[in-house]
């Protein structure tokens, strides 16, 4: 049976931590669980220690300091895998949770699809209001531009992969550079995908339904810093597609009869009322469609108005921070934009 290194980069993950290793602990494929902290400041240290008491295949790494040019999760990345002894590596984040075989189900599709990368986007977890409405929705957005279907595509240059879940061979990693080759991205998965498929290895790309679960941002702030850093390279990284992607999912007409409505006298009023309300409604039904095609209950069709605004302000700030050149991300600050966006 393939042996396989966890590894998981972690900086102040206090919240997290504690299932992320247990989660993985059990399944019989994974020889050993790296766990880089990186320079955390809460009580993960302490915890780390803990669980290394209990769980002999867990080894701590401590980063030290962070190398010009690099941004903290790819240093830690890099550092657990010239630390790993095993010829799979699987990277995970902090705040996702293996569900039981989970390993076993990545090698197994890797042999059945000749992949030398498997990755999956795990179910998402969605506790409270903001959460319902915006991760859902960025997902469906996520999910028409990275799909599937051709990401698995040896013949077609499409390639994506989620940092939460990324089972790779050694082999494939070395010879595409590692985190050392994207070591200043911000959006190192899919930055790393690209690289594994140009050097002429498979990818397979799936859902992560019964194979992984995360919860990646407990309240507004790191959400909006969070989204902030990745949405705009996610959905192609330039003024064009950013527009693009507001006028697509906002509700314009909706918010144009409406408006008309109320600066209009008479009969001509209410008939614009009432075709404000169908516009809607159609927009409703839309995001329905796109919430049964991704899996995700209906019920949170609901919030489709809270959702489309608040995307639409994401990607706006996404694209005026990569526009100004910085993001920032757990206490750090990274340049952005230029070359190195575009690698």
């Amino acid at each position: 049976m393939p042996q396989i290194s966890a590894i998981i980069p972690a900086r102040n993950e206090q919240e997290n931590i504690e299932a992320a290793v247990s989660s993985l602990a059990p399944q019989i494929e994974i020889a050993e669980i790296i766990v880089v902290d990186d320079q955390s400041t809460d009580r993960t240290p302490e915890i780390l220690t803990r669980l290394a008491s209990a769980i002999p295949k867990l080894k701590i790494l401590r980063s030290g300091g962070l190398p010009s040019g690099w941004t903290g999760k790819n240093h830690a990345l890099w550092l657990g895998a010239q630390s790993a002894k095993n010829d799979w590596l699987l990277f995970t984040d902090a705040d996702t949770v293996h569900l039981p075989d989970s390993t076993a189900r990545a090698l197994h599709d890797a042999r059945t699809h000749d992949a030398a990368l498997v990755s999956y986007s795990p179910e998402q977890r969605t506790e409270t209001i903001l959460e319902q409405a915006l991760i859902p929705f960025i997902y469906c957005r996520l999910a028409r531009r990275f799909n599937f279907e051709r990401i698995c595509n040896p013949s077609l240059p499409d390639a994506a992969a989620n940092g939460q879940f990324i089972l790779i061979r050694r082999d494939a990693y070395e010879k595409s550079g590692g985190h050392q080759a994207i070591s200043g991205l911000v959006l190192e998965d899919v930055a790393l995908a690209r690289r594994v498929k140009q050097a002429g290895f498979g990818i397979y790309f799936a859902s992560g339904a019964g194979v992984a679960r995360t919860r990646m941002y407990r309240n507004f702030a790191t959400l909006f810093e969070g989204w902030t850093k990745n949405l705009y390279p996610l959905m192609g990284a330039t003024p064009a597609s950013a527009l693009r992607e507001i006028a697509f999912t906002f509700p314009w007409l909706f918010f144009v009869l409406l408006l008309s409505g109320i600066f209009t006298l008479g009969h001509a009023a209410n008939l614009l009322f009432a075709l404000a309300a169908i516009a809607l409604i159609l927009r409703h039904l839309w995001y329905a469609r796109e919430l049964k095609a991704n899996r995700y209950p209906l019920r949170f069709i609901i919030y489709y108005s809270l959702a489309a605004p608040l995307y639409a302000a994401l990607v706006i700030a996404s694209g005026w921070k990569h526009f100004r050149g910085k993001v920032a991300w757990k206490g750090r600050e990274y340049p952005v934009g230029g070359a190195s966006a575009k690698s």
